[in-house]
């Protein structure tokens, strides 16, 4: 059956970074920041998310798990796990809102066409807080505007080569990103812990050719430059 068609999301004319939808800014602001600063491991008592099916030509309902996703794109809302059964990778990412940074950065690394045409990928996702909690504003901007070598180095830390699932990372009790770093996996209930450092808090979107599963840190040996003062990313 045919693919529902989304409208086009909207984009920033202002800047790399989208927006997040302002009837979800409040919630997930908070929601997420908290999930970042906790640094914890998440339980398995996560919200686990069944999609709607959308009607006649849907594609069957797809579930995600974490404590976050029941603040995320749900039921016929666009943006539901559903929805982006079908979906290039590039183009689901537009969907989730908390995911505007990593979107951004996607698209400034000129990574977009790898995510949209390859065989098969993980990505593990950092949320927004994730990526304010990790660096500054400028340091983002910097990043994002003219260290693209830099750049792309980071999107592979967060990058690994075939569509896994959560419970295959956990059950192989690792992976290896693109960028060559071993990251070891633990957990199970819904949610897993990304060595010792991240959490899954929405797992297991589903998109053509790619698994998406959103964590709470940003992954890799880049500084934290967050806590040196100056401007904040949003």
């Amino acid at each position: 059956m045919d693919q529902p068609v989304l409208p086009a999301p909207p984009r920033s004319l202002s800047r790399l970074r989208r927006p997040v939808r302002p009837r979800r800014r409040a919630a997930l602001a908070g929601a997420a920041l908290s999930l970042v600063l906790a640094g914890t491991a998440c339980s398995g008592a996560g919200a686990e998310r069944t999609a709607a099916s959308g009607g006649a030509g849907a594609p069957a309902a797809a579930a995600v798990t974490g404590p976050l996703c029941d603040l995320l794109p749900s039921g016929s809302e666009p943006g539901n796990p559903a929805s982006l059964a079908g979906q290039p990778a590039d183009a689901a990412l537009q969907w989730l809102p908390v995911l505007t940074t990593f979107e951004a950065a996607v698209r400034a690394s000129g990574m977009a066409a790898d995510l949209h045409g390859g065989s098969g990928v993980t990505i593990l996702a950092p949320t927004d807080d994730a990526f304010a909690a990790k660096f500054s504003e400028d340091n983002l901007d910097q990043l994002l505007l003219a260290d693209k070598d830099k750049l792309r180095g980071l999107l592979r830390e967060h990058l690994v080569a075939g569509s896994l699932s959560l419970s295959d990372m956990v059950a192989a009790g690792g992976v290896t990103t693109l960028a060559g770093t071993k990251v070891t996996v633990t957990g199970g209930g819904g949610t897993a812990r990304l060595a010792d450092q991240a959490d899954t808090v929405c797992a297991d979107y589903r998109v053509a050719n790619a698994r998406i599963h959103i964590i709470n840190r940003v992954l890799g040996s880049l500084p934290t430059t967050a806590d040196q003062g100056g401007h904040r990313a949003h």
